[in-house]
């Protein structure tokens, strides 16, 4: 597999000896007693630098390694990492892991996957594309975004930078049911936040783009035009009444919604009792026109990969199908939990799409006709157990079906069960920059809170 390494990457990882670190890891804790074993390595290199006001502020060059092993003594488990690569290092770890095991009570659903849901093929997904950059040119793209962001209008007073990172790295899984998968990836990215003054006082705003590959990113004085613009739209934004309205949550912050459940639909908090939608599994939990899927193998995708952290094969699944909940989010101890197949989500899900059911954003303002767009979303009040959601938030308030003037300072509330049930439509405005992609959502009816 040594030739599969680009040779990029080779200058800081050498994918044999990472290979036959795993393989000796493994035999090491065969020959302590270990029924079963498990290891994970991980390096990674990257650059990111900030500049603020045309000053470079900070300059990181980061390279991190990254070992962890876990072992079984039937249904005893213990864990350990390190970060020295050492062959003397690597057995005290492997030591230690098994030391911890034979201290900890059974769990009978704890061990590996089983051997028959490891990935049989590792997928080439398209995930590596490293990029040769210099410090000079990474200072040079952060100044251009930030110029142009600062030169647009006399209103844009200052500046929080810009910031351009890029890394790479390699991953490696091995167990002791003979599964040894090894990819490379990496991840660029270019993000700009200023801020517009005006006599009423200050607003913030930011704009970024992220890929796999640099050639996909957005040109530096386009991130750098999007950050000064968003923050000029929230100049002169005023206080609401409390009332009760509809909702669209833009495009851009959209996941944070979609996230919330995706995280009360996984196997940790389904086991533990712990989310609001225990025992949805085939009930109705969203309008009939309501789809939304799994496609892990999507080439270059952010959150695309050939298996799962248990090593498992990742496939396509549907986690929602005309508003039925179709499946959950589950690992192998997850599933054994609950006593249902694995999904092969161990480590959490890859490339999420929501199905867009209605038309552009101008079109879902047109739907809504009043009602509030929230832009920003501040705090963290949410309860998964009762499904209770209150945020602070800014963004535009709606009359007409159009966009009359921005608002900050003010709450929005609901449960997340009946903001999914009154879901009205999803925006073909797509956001595709993450690995949860979705348009704008429409809710037909919030608890605003203000003046």
């Amino acid at each position: 597999m040594e030739k599969a390494l680009p040779s990029q990457l080779k200058e800081f990882v050498s994918e044999s000896q990472y290979l036959q670190i795993a393989k000796d890891m493994l035999a090491h804790a065969k020959q302590k007693g270990a029924s079963q074993a498990e290891v994970a390595l991980h390096a990674s290199t990257g650059l990111n630098v900030t500049v603020r006001l045309n000053e470079v502020e900070t300059l990181e060059f980061n390279r991190d390694k990254a070992v962890g092993v876990t072992v079984y003594f039937g249904k005893q488990k213990g864990s350990a990492s390190t970060t020295d690569i050492s062959p003397t290092s690597l057995k005290s770890t492997i030591e230690a892991a098994c030391d911890l095991a034979k201290l900890t009570e059974p769990d009978p659903y704890s061990g590996l996957a089983d051997i028959h849901e490891m990935a049989k093929a590792i997928p080439d997904l398209d995930l590596y594309h490293p990029w040769d950059l210099t410090v000079d040119n990474a200072v040079n793209l952060a100044k251009a975004c930030e110029r142009t962001a600062l030169s647009l209008d006399k209103k844009i007073s200052n500046s929080e930078g810009a910031t351009l990172a890029s890394s790479q790295g390699f991953h490696v899984y091995g167990n002791s049911h003979g599964f040894l998968g090894a990819y490379p990836t990496s991840r660029h990215s270019l993000s700009c936040m200023v801020i517009a003054q005006d006599a009423q006082g200050m607003e913030r705003d930011y704009q970024y783009t992220v890929s796999r590959q640099k050639e996909m990113l957005a040109k530096a004085e386009t991130v750098g035009l999007e950050a000064a613009t968003r923050a000029l739209k929230r100049l002169s934004a005023k206080k609401l009444p409390t009332q009760r309205v509809p909702v669209i949550f833009h495009s851009s912050i959209a996941s944070s919604v979609i996230g919330h459940f995706l995280s009360a639909i996984s196997g940790g908090r389904l086991f533990r009792k712990s989310s609001f939608l225990l025992d949805s599994l085939n009930k109705k939990h969203f309008p009939d026109n309501i789809q939304i899927s799994e496609r892990p193998h999507i080439l270059g995708g952010i959150g695309s990969a050939p298996f799962d952290s248990d090593g498992v094969a990742t496939n396509d699944k549907e986690l929602v199908q005309n508003g039925v909940i179709t499946s959950y989010i589950l690992s192998a101890y997850s599933a054994r939990k609950l006593n249902l197949p694995n999904t092969g989500n161990a480590g959490g899900t890859h490339n999420i799409f929501v199905a867009s059911t209605q038309g552009d954003f101008d079109s879902m303002l047109k739907i809504m006709g009043r009602g509030l767009v929230v832009t920003e979303l501040m705090g963290q009040g949410i309860n998964l157990v009762t499904g209770d959601y209150s945020r602070g938030a800014s963004g535009f308030w709606v009359e007409h079906g159009e966009i009359q003037f921005p608002v900050h300072e003010i709450t929005i509330a609901g449960n997340l069960q009946n903001m999914f049930k009154q879901l009205i439509g999803v925006g073909s405005d797509i956001d595709k920059r993450g690995s949860i992609q979705s348009g704008s959502l429409l809710i037909e009816e919030m608890t605003l809170a203000g003046v």
